[in-house]
């Protein structure tokens, strides 16, 4: 009388076991990504310290992140760093403009020299500004700075794009390392792709002629700065672009003299009151480091960019700030030129 239960049991028993999988490996399971931060896809973190556009510092930057500053996004197969910072924010005790910026922690001179390389895409300027200001719509992607004497800056690497053109410009600042008082320093400014510093629209809303050969937001390209022996070597690569070298000496000044202040000088800055002649030896034997990131060069009082009375959320709801994204860098000791 009870065969057919056993029988019936046994069955049951047979079904479920057919299909209970072999292993688990034959079940899905779902794995989250692990969180990124800027120093799992930029490893030279630890050689920086930073300064965000919100007044933030940190002396550790493995495994650090700001949101809406200093943060990892995906873009298909790529992680990138991004650097972002409002046209008014809180900023550096010397300086109007906002930056979400490294700055290179050791120190060298220019004698015994150091490399930087960064590839990055800018994604964003100030919208606002006044066109006839050098330093409207544009931010800096890499800087040497000095750290004695005047502290001024033998590189600043700039990108400009002014608003309805598609393409900006690419181009270095040389600032002097003024004899005697700093109040006629003066930067000179060579393009890489586009226009260089000096070129201005006529009045404020007015913009200059698009540049044919320049870079739009979004477009990667590359730089390398090799400082060697006192000589400072420059590379610059994009992809359909030409690439771009130059050289420039830092231990003898190659304006020395009044007759040396180039023609772009005294049409820029000698209405200033500008015109001061550098030391003979230029930057030798003065302490230099590094910068990489994004310093916003819109502000309100020399551009006359929009800021919302600082107000971080609403500058960045309304194109009140600048937005660049690193792919790779690195930094190290300067290498010979010839040896590369």
């Amino acid at each position: 009388m009870k065969k057919p239960a056993i029988v019936l049991l046994s069955l049951l028993v047979i079904f479920a076991c057919k299909n209970k999988p072999e292993s688990t490996s034959e079940v899905p399971i779902e794995k989250s990504e692990a969180k990124k931060y800027p120093s799992d896809v930029i490893p030279f973190m630890d050689e920086w310290s930073i300064l965000l556009g919100d007044g933030t510092r940190s002396e550790n930057l493995v495994n650090f992140e700001k949101e809406g500053f200093f943060y990892v996004e995906n873009e298909g197969n790529s992680n990138w760093v991004v650097y972002k910072a409002p046209n008014s924010g809180i900023t550096s005790p010397n300086s109007s403009n906002t930056r979400s910026e490294l700055g290179q922690k050791s120190r060298w001179i220019p004698e015994t020299g150091g490399k930087l390389t960064g590839r990055l895409k800018v994604q964003h300027v100030s919208t606002t500004g006044d066109a006839t200001a050098s330093s409207s719509f544009s931010v800096v992607v890499g800087q040497i700075h000095s750290d004695e004497g005047h502290e001024n800056e033998p590189l600043k690497i700039f990108y400009k794009k002014f608003p309805e053109h598609d393409k900006g410009s690419v181009f270095w600042n040389y600032e002097i390392n003024t004899k005697g008082s700093n109040d006629g320093r003066w930067d000179y400014s060579t393009a890489v792709w586009g226009h260089d510093f000096s070129v201005v629209g006529p009045d404020s809303s007015t913009y200059p002629e698009e540049p044919q050969d320049g870079i739009a937001l979004g477009e990667e390209f590359s730089y390398e700065v090799n400082v060697y022996e006192g000589i400072m070597y420059l590379t610059f690569t994009s992809e359909g672009h030409e690439p771009k070298t130059f050289t420039k000496n830092l231990l003898k000044s190659d304006f020395a003299k009044k007759s040396d202040i180039p023609q772009q000088i005294l049409n820029v800055y000698a209405s200033k009151g500008r015109d001061g002649v550098e030391r003979e030896n230029a930057y030798a034997g003065e302490k230099q480091f590094f910068k990489q990131g994004a310093y916003n060069q819109a502000n309100g009082k020399s551009t006359k960019s929009e800021t919302y009375g600082g107000d971080i959320a609403k500058q960045y709801a309304n194109g009140s700030y600048t937005e660049v994204w690193f792919k790779d860098g690195s930094v190290g000791e300067g290498e010979n030129p010839n040896l590369e």
